[in-house]
């Protein structure tokens, strides 16, 4: 239904809760709520944190941070629905970065964690990961609405479209073929309504239908002894010993005891929040080819001060507005259901409420959503480009397959180490060497490791340059395409892509070979430019008069 008024803007006051927020809020709030639920299991089962910090202090002021950001993301809603003079405006997604979620907690707070023996310190050092990315953003608000004007929409969003079918899209897909008398029947439930325009009895969203129906067959399977779901009563009684009030309290103390790891902390901190800048990028492109225009710094200075608040209240999590703002607005989500997720965030976390609905809810039913926004992001940037840009984004879509494909062999091969140790009595001091002589094996059996790790780096930005550059060749527009190749063997020097950290390597770059190549790009393009210019002028230049 399209709620588009044509009022006088003038005394224009737009609607602040509309049927379409309860499909969204419903959709939304189960992918936040999915997020916290993971969030709650690493502080609490790998990082091995207290439930006296976990609850008490992290999750509090995480509460805080994503209500701040929820809040402001609703009231920018409402005031471009005001200055439109429209009713469809869709405010756009936020919470906390869910890639950054695990960056932090096994790059930062884990080895930290585990050198000390002292999971507070991992913490500290976790404030201070968020509190650099914090200015980052700030500052990099300024820069980014320059970069959007010279970068092709399709280059934005096919980045954008390499995050979601991977790292947002496969995961959930997984975990719904593992439990598919769930996973799929939730999925249909989504895809029937979101898709295909299916309406259910009494108006009841689609979301909740679907978590409705998993959490049914999930404890009915309970009386059969098939345990789908894996949820138990005895679980449920656990979860409720989390009850309790909790709010923020400041934690600069710990924000700057945090400090002395400061040289681990910025090899990550800088690229990553390059990274958080280009993402939010491409969440606004995304946003504004949906039909709603933000303001570009605005929403990263905001990132960087509701991250930054979160930090000094002791959150070791930044924030990030999410992809799938088209998919939200699809459903139907205008201005309230932004604020309603801030409004439940608060209460989940304040109250202590998140693991009594991890024991509750089967998280495969949740797990269709994710997909659906995955689904909706990757086809947005073929629906809203050229066609014949559609090249150009496969290929920014391909960095983004090589670093997924590395992830799932280094996770394959690091579990597989552990239990060699732990069945074979494999050495501790020849776990690096088995490592090594697992991955030079490897091109033996056709996966080439090197190329995932090379092409794989950087993954974001590398999809960027190669999605601008394919589109420049396309339009024949060479001198663009050169730039973009150059900035590509500038970005590979340092190590921001095509690399596993940031720096000069042994002085001649990261991946020299590879910041060569990039720059022999450049000039083979400018020379194109050049000798197309030069064509052109030939056949512009008028024919000589005959001889008399």
């Amino acid at each position: 239904m399209n709620t588009t008024t044509t009022s006088s803007k003038g005394d224009f006051k737009p609607v602040l809760w509309t049927p379409g927020d309860w499909n969204a809020f419903f959709g939304f709030g189960t992918n936040i709520l999915v997020n916290m639920l993971v969030l709650t299991g690493l502080l609490r089962f790998v990082l091995k944190m207290p439930d006296s910090l976990v609850f008490g202090r992290i999750l509090p002021a995480l509460g805080l941070m994503m209500c701040l950001s929820t809040f402001y993301y609703a009231f920018l809603a409402y005031r471009l629905a005001q200055k439109t003079g429209r009713n469809d405006v869709c405010a756009l997604p936020s919470g906390v970065s869910v890639p950054h979620m695990f960056i932090v907690t096994f790059v930062i707070m884990l080895p930290i964690t585990l050198k000390t023996g002292d999971p507070i310190k991992g913490w500290s050092a976790g404030l201070v990961w968020v509190f650099f990315q914090s200015f980052i953003l700030m500052i990099g608000g300024f820069v980014a609405p320059y970069i959007r004007k010279i970068t092709p929409r399709a280059a934005l969003l096919g980045t954008l479209a390499g995050v979601s079918v991977t790292f947002i899209s496969m995961r959930p897909a997984l975990e719904m073929y593992m439990t598919p008398q769930i996973g799929l029947v939730c999925f249909a439930i989504i895809l029937a309504s979101w898709f295909g325009g299916v309406k259910y009895p009494k108006g009841i969203p689609a979301g909740l239908v679907a978590i409705a129906a998993g959490m049914l067959i999930a404890w009915g399977s309970n009386l059969f002894g098939l345990g789908l779901g894996g949820l138990s009563l005895k679980g449920l009684g656990d979860a409720f010993a989390s009850f309790g009030f909790s709010v923020p309290i400041p934690a600069v103390g710990q924000v700057f005891s945090g400090f002395e790891f400061l040289g681990v902390i910025l090899v990550t901190a800088i690229p990553f929040g390059i990274y958080d800048l280009v993402e939010a990028m491409d969440n606004v492109e995304s946003a504004e080819a949906a039909g709603d225009e933000y303001p570009t710094t605005r929403v990263l200075t905001a990132d960087g001060v509701v991250s930054l608040i979160g930090c000094l209240m002791g959150n070791p999590f930044i924030n990030a507005v999410y992809i799938g703002h088209p998919g939200w607005k699809a459903m139907g989500g205008r201005i309230g259901y932004s604020a309603a997720t801030g409004i439940m965030v608060v209460v989940l976390s304040w109250f202590g409420i998140i693991s009594v609905l991890l024991a509750l809810v089967p998280v495969v039913a949740i797990s269709p959503i994710l997909l659906y926004i995955g689904m909706l992001i990757g086809a947005q940037a073929f629906q809203t480009t050229p066609v014949k840009h559609a090249p150009a984004i496969v290929l920014a879509l391909t960095p983004h397959l090589a670093a997924w494909a590395k992830l799932q062999i280094d996770t394959m091969l690091g579990s597989t180490l552990v239990a060699a140790q732990k069945v074979g009595g494999l050495a501790a001091d020849k776990v690096g060497d088995v490592k090594a002589a697992a991955i030079a094996a490897l091109p033996q059996q056709g996966v080439l490791y090197h190329g995932l790790e090379v092409m794989g780096g950087g993954s974001i930005l590398t999809g960027l340059v190669l999605g601008a550059i394919g589109v420049f060749v396309i339009e024949r527009d060479f001198p663009k395409a050169s730039a973009f190749a150059l900035a590509g063997a500038v970005l590979t020097y340092f190590g921001f892509m095509h690399g596993e950290a940031v720096g000069i390597g042994g002085g001649l770059g990261v991946t020299p070979t590879v910041a060569l190549a990039y720059a022999v790009v450049a000039a083979m393009l400018l020379g194109l430019a050049k000798s197309d210019s030069i064509a052109v002028s030939h056949l512009e230049t008028p024919l000589a008069a005959p001889a008399e």
